[in-house]
């Protein structure tokens, strides 16, 4: 047990590993990490990753690092560490971004470990599919044991979870998120972006085209009023000369 020097105990932030294995597993961690904290703004809840979530209050050695966990029903913003007793409430669902290397402990003792918990879903992504052959599986606790989610859909999340292996933004394959609501996806923060800077550029046309509008019915209105100041000089030019000459009207005679 690891104690301080007033006799506290100490529950450390990092062991000095590294986040993840490759480029690919970090990407996913983080993509997975953003997309999830946008779509939970303003609720009471948190989104981590890759911090240690201490589940035995006492035992600092008690602790796992989820690459991506959720917990609900707790102040939203980051923590250097979780502790399941300080919080009051256990993660609902976690994420591991798995490879050939995690296998046995993501397959075997991190599965094992979370259905003790009490954690709700499990899901194991394979950016790389070099075990996984459809790369994302997700499981259920049910009476104290997972099983198999077979219909893509987190109940926890209220979201559809599919492998995207098209996104031309993305180096690596990711998890895509759909709404249950809408069908919507949760769009990545350089899709947000890239939307946003669409919508400006079309609010800025617009913009022109309403002024070019208003241009338009200007000049139409300018030659409405020059129209009808010729008209009005014609017909007193008109009068002038007849008035000069002795020319009648015809309606006169």
């Amino acid at each position: 047990m690891t104690v301080a020097a007033n006799n506290a105990i100490y529950y450390p932030s990092g062991d000095g590993q590294p986040v993840a294995e490759t480029f690919a597993h970090l990407y996913a961690i983080l993509m997975t990490i953003e997309v999830l904290r946008i779509y939970l703004q303003g609720q009471q809840a948190t989104v981590l990753g890759n911090q240690f979530l201490y589940y035995e209050q006492g035992n600092p050695s008690k602790r796992v690092a989820p690459d991506v966990f959720v917990i609900f029903d707790v102040a939203p913003g980051g923590r250097d560490n979780y502790k399941i007793w300080e919080e009051g409430s256990v993660p609902s669902i976690a994420f591991e971004m798995t490879s050939p290397s995690t296998k046995k402990e993501d397959e075997v003792s991190k599965k094992q470990l979370y259905a003790q918990i009490g954690i709700q879903e499990y899901w194991q992504f394979d950016p790389k599919g070099e075990w996984i052959k459809e790369q994302l599986r997700g499981y259920r606790l049910e009476n104290g044991q997972y099983q198999p989610i077979t219909d893509s859909i987190s109940r926890v999340l209220q979201l559809r979870l599919e492998v995207d292996n098209s996104l031309s933004s993305s180096p690596t394959a990711l998890i895509a998120f759909y709404r249950l609501d809408t069908a919507a996806k949760l769009l990545l923060p350089i899709e947000l972006q890239a939307k946003a800077m669409i919508a400006e550029q079309q609010a800025l046309i617009s913009k022109q085209e309403a002024a070019f509008a208003q241009q338009k019915a200007l000049i139409s209105e300018q030659k409405a009023t020059l129209a009808e100041q010729k008209s009005v000089e014609l017909a007193a030019q008109l009068a002038a000369y007849q008035a000069r000459f002795g020319f009648l009207d015809a309606s006169s005679e």
